[in-house]
Order: structure tokens, then C-alpha cells, then sequence
């Protein structure tokens, strides 16, 4: 079969197309045909070495794939076979034409959505989902969105009035700024002038920012603390696209009376797996857009990581393995 190993920590070109021998499922696994596999933000932080690999080195990349299931192990309903899913592997073996996963990371597709917005939505959409939950809005409050034309950032705009916003506020980067407001958001705000919390100030006027859904990390997230509603203002920090954390600290909080939730880790996770049926059937439903940006070949994988790692994209980059050599 066709895969894209990592063979080392760096550049896309770590990326390599080689031929591999098939995988088979052991028990309670599944085998899956892959027809799309996104291409998704947290695999550029994986392949540059900001987070571990989860198998040694060189191995298979990649954390989703969509098809259908092809095998099964013991243990497994036979009736699984020929459905069509979304599998997650525990962070490495998605890249690939046939990957194996235990049954249970895998989300069944509904009928009505197509293989590749199932691939490109489920990640985005289940953590954009788990978020607006845990913000618990009240109907009544003003949001600020970061990073709002695609990714998790897109979902959370398309879906963040039904969840409670009242008002949402987004940044986005240069031409995205039109795509954010497409999305459903109120007012946005170029990220990339390097005094954009300073136009959100004008923004707001004398109003505050009820919830922030901080992705971007470093400085500019210490600089929205003073732009929050005391006692009741609430960040959830999830991202780090600048390429460091927030530097907020208990003091900061406390002398504002405000709360910043860190979603992330095993707990989060789980939460968000939660959300998948939820979200593909959503999908399914026309409640929530798919956000694709291209389909690129299987075998241009550091390509497709190229363009993302620049911010050219304005959706999911779906990589599609060789049909003929299955």
C-alpha cells in the first residue's frame, strides 16, 4: 500500500511517499479503505517537533482517515463491514491507503454526507462543539473568536449563536477577515497588524468581551484580559498558533476576577470524542459547513503541509490516495 512516512523531526520534506506491506486488524479492530485524510493544524506542531510522536521513528503520520471498512478482527460486528467511517489512530498510521484502528475510534458517516466533508469536519467541528459547551453561554454575551475562516476557529463562528452568543467578534488573517464575517461573524479583526487588540478596544467601545476562545497564544492574549467582562469574563485556551502559550498567570486573573480553562489533555479528549456522532450528523443535516479548502494526492502530503504551515489555506486540505493502487 501507499503512506507517507515521518522518517525524522523537521521540514515537510520529512514526508515521504513509500510503498508498505497491508495491514490487517487484530481483535477488536477495524481495517479502513481510506478515500480522504485531512490534513489537520495539530500534525504541523507533531511533525516540527513541538509535540512527541506517538510511535519511533520512521513511521506512518497522520491522525484521521475516512473510508470504508474493508476487515475486521475478532470480536468486531460483522455488520461494521462496507460502512463507511472516520477512524482516529492514537496520533501516527493515517496516512496511508489502509489503516487499522480499534473499532471504537472509529464514527460511522450518515448517509447524505459525502466521505471527504466527514474527513475534513470531524476534528474542527468536535473540539468547536466541546468548546461551546463548556462556555456555557447565556444568550446575552459578546465572544471573541481567533483564527475564525477555518480550522476549530471557523466552526466556532458558524456555530457559536445557536450555542448562546449573542455577539461574535473574530479575527482572521488578512483576505480570511471576509471569510470570518461569511461565517456568521459580527465584527472581525486583522490578527496580523500587530495592533489588532487595539482596534478591538475601538470595537468595543465601552462593552466588554464576555467569552474569548484564545488560539493564538503569546502577548496578545494578556492584552484581552483588560477587554473582559470582570467576575463573569471567561477564556478557553486550546491553541498556540503563534508558537507559545499564554502567558497568563493566577495573578492576572485574580486582580480581574476572571477564569481561563486550559482545553486540553486525556479528560478534554475525551470530551471531545464525544461530540463526533454529533457533529458528523450535524453535517449530515446542513446545520454545519464542511470547511475544505483543496484535494491534493496522498503522495504531495509535505506539500499540503507546506500550505498550511504558511496559513494559504482557508479550509481542510484533503489528501486522497492513489485509486489504482489498491
Amino acid at each position: 500500500m501507499q503512506a507517507i512516512l515521518m522518517t525524522a523531526v523537521g521540514e515537510p520534506a520529512v514526508l515521504l511517499a513509500r510503498e508498505l506491506p497491508d495491514p490487517h486488524p487484530g481483535p477488536g479492530e477495524i481495517l479502513v479503505r481510506a478515500t480522504a485524510i485531512p490534513v489537520l493544524y495539530p500534525e504541523i506542531a507533531l511533525r516540527e517537533g513541538i509535540f512527541p510522536m506517538a510511535a519511533e521513528l520512521p513511521a506512518i503520520f497522520g491522525f484521521q482517515a475516512a473510508g470504508s471498512v474493508a476487515e475486521i478482527g475478532a470480536d468486531v460486528d460483522p455488520a461494521l463491514l462496507g460502512s463507511r467511517v472516520v477512524a482516529a489512530t492514537a496520533g501516527s498510521g493515517a496516512y496511508a491507503e489502509k489503516v487499522c484502528v480499534p473499532v471504537e475510534s472509529a464514527t460511522v458517516i450518515p448517509a447524505g454526507l459525502s466521505t471527504e466533508k466527514a474527513a475534513a469536519v470531524l476534528m474542527g467541528g468536535s473540539v468547536a462543539t466541546a468548546l461551546l459547551r463548556r462556555a456555557a453561554l447565556t444568550g446575552t454575551e459578546t465572544i471573541l473568536v481567533q483564527a475564525a475562516a477555518t480550522g476549530v476557529g471557523g466552526y466556532l463562528t458558524q456555530l457559536a449563536k445557536e450555542f448562546g452568543a449573542k455577539h461574535i467578534i473574530a479575527t482572521a488573517g488578512g483576505d480570511k477577515t471576509a471569510r470570518a464575517r461569511a461565517l456568521g461573524a459580527d465584527e472581525v479583526v486583522d490578527h496580523r497588524d500587530p495592533h489588532w487588540t487595539r482596534r478591538l478596544r475601538d470595537i468595543l467601545g465601552d462593552n466588554t468581551i464576555d467569552v474569548v476562545f484564545e488560539a493564538i497564544g503569546g502577548p496578545a492574549a494578556a492584552d484581552l484580559l483588560d477587554l473582559m467582562t470582570p467576575l463573569r469574563g471567561r477564556m478557553l485556551g486550546y491553541g498556540s498558533l503563534s508558537g507559545v502559550p499564554a502567558p497568563i498567570t493566577a495573578t492576572d486573573l485574580l486582580a480581574r476576577g476572571l477564569t481561563y480553562t486550559g482545553c486540553a489533555g486525556p479528560a478534554w479528549l475525551e470530551q471531545v470524542a464525544a461530540t463526533r456522532a454529533e457533529v458528523l450528523n450535524r453535517a449530515a443535516d446542513g446545520g454545519i459547513e464542511a470547511l475544505i479548502d483543496r484535494t491534493l494526492p496522498l503522495d504531495r502530503a509535505a506539500q499540503a503541509h507546506r500550505l498550511v504551515q504558511d496559513r494559504q489555506t482557508t479550509g481542510t486540505i484533503i489528501l486522497r490516495p492513489n485509486p489504482t493502487a489498491a
